[in-house]
């Protein structure tokens, strides 16, 4: 699909793809650090034409990057108000992800997104939403 694409989007050509993910409905691409703009680029018009031509969402995620910016792009347009990590009784960890907003403001359900996470990073993740309150 993408050397499809790079014939008419020439930006393709200049990306490093290294994996793909198929869950739930979700494709994510991983491609190398500083290549996501490419992707993005021509006002998303890309990443649309992807997801109608495989029927399904598409996430892009990069490579080498920290485990913030990581879950940053994983969740976007959600922000992230807070990371913490927990560590178990048992020796594991799981990181915690607070959102802003409401889970409906997600376009992947919480629990594809924490598979992913799971299978590209190794991250076990719980996810928790901060509502703000309003002002009386």
């Amino acid at each position: 699909m993408l050397l499809k694409l790079s014939e008419r989007y020439p930006s393709l050509q200049k990306i490093s793809f290294y994996k793909s993910y198929e869950i739930n409905g979700v494709i994510a691409i991983v491609v190398e650090r500083g290549d996501l703009p490419h992707l993005l680029g021509y006002s998303g018009k890309i990443l649309r034409e992807m997801s109608k031509t495989a029927g399904k969402k598409i996430r892009v995620l990069e490579k080498g990057v920290d485990a913030r910016k990581f879950l940053e792009d994983l969740f976007a347009p959600s922000n992230i108000t807070s990371l913490n990590i927990i560590w178990l009784p048992d020796g594991s960890t799981e990181t915690r992800v607070i959102l802003s907003g409401h889970s409906r403001k997600l376009p992947i359900n919480t629990e594809t997104l924490k598979v992913l996470a799971k299978r590209i990073r190794g991250i076990t993740i719980r996810v928790e939403f901060e509502i703000p309150r309003r002002q009386v």
